[in-house]
């Protein structure tokens, strides 16, 4: 099921390259302050840094506590879903910062502000410099929110279709906080779907429910 709602979103994310200037030039001018205002806290829920402690907090401190405790069945699960995040986030992430890089694409706000957009496609200057405003395409926040939620979806499935919903919301903000095109947004969420199923699959097949 995964592959098809990844895939989805990939398609979702080629077929938005056709609008993603319209509608980034109208989130720009009709997103109301105080939705704005909202968006903007929010939004960094889906920052990678922030899930990305929790992870290897949540894997240290259960390799700690087993050293100390001993073995205990909610550490050994503890350690299990920190470790899935880790590497489903490290296998999107590969995947998302090559195509970031050999895409290389100009953020909505450089349209808005002063005029710019456009991709450079195998232009390595822009791969390879340190300053690097080229780095819309795709979004990580997108990505590593969706990471976030397929592992809650293994952790809780009953309520998948919340963690979707929330995972989807927030990597909309990036849209309609200018922050992201649409198309970035979709691309990056699919990235994290196809690869965090296979990681699970692969790894931890255990761990997926069964319409996985």
């Amino acid at each position: 099921m995964l592959i098809g709602f990844g895939l989805c979103l990939l398609g979702l994310g080629f077929a938005s390259l056709f609008v993603d200037r319209r509608a980034a030039h109208f989130f720009y001018d009709h997103i109301r302050e105080p939705l704005f205002v909202f968006m903007d806290r929010t939004t960094h829920w889906a920052k990678g840094g922030y899930w990305l402690a929790a992870a290897v907090v949540g894997y240290v401190g259960s390799q700690v506590a087993m050293h100390f405790m001993g073995s205990r069945a909610w550490l050994h699960s503890v350690a299990k879903d920190s470790l899935s995040f880790l590497a489903c986030l490290a296998a999107a992430s590969l995947v998302l910062h090559i195509v970031k890089r050999v895409f290389a694409r100009r953020r909505p706000r450089d349209e808005m502000e002063m005029g710019l957009y456009e991709f450079r496609v195998f232009d390595f200057d822009a791969i390879f410099s340190l300053d690097q405003p080229l780095n819309s395409f795709p979004s990580g926040h997108a990505m590593t929110i969706m990471c976030a939620a397929i592992v809650a979806s293994c952790l809780w499935p009953a309520l998948s279709a919340v963690w979707f919903v929330i995972a989807l919301w927030l990597g909309l903000t990036r849209a309609l906080l200018t922050a992201h095109f649409l198309s970035d947004v979709f691309i990056g969420a699919g990235i994290a779907m196809l690869s965090s199923r296979e990681v699970i699959l692969g790894f931890f097949p255990g761990f997926a429910p069964a319409w996985f």
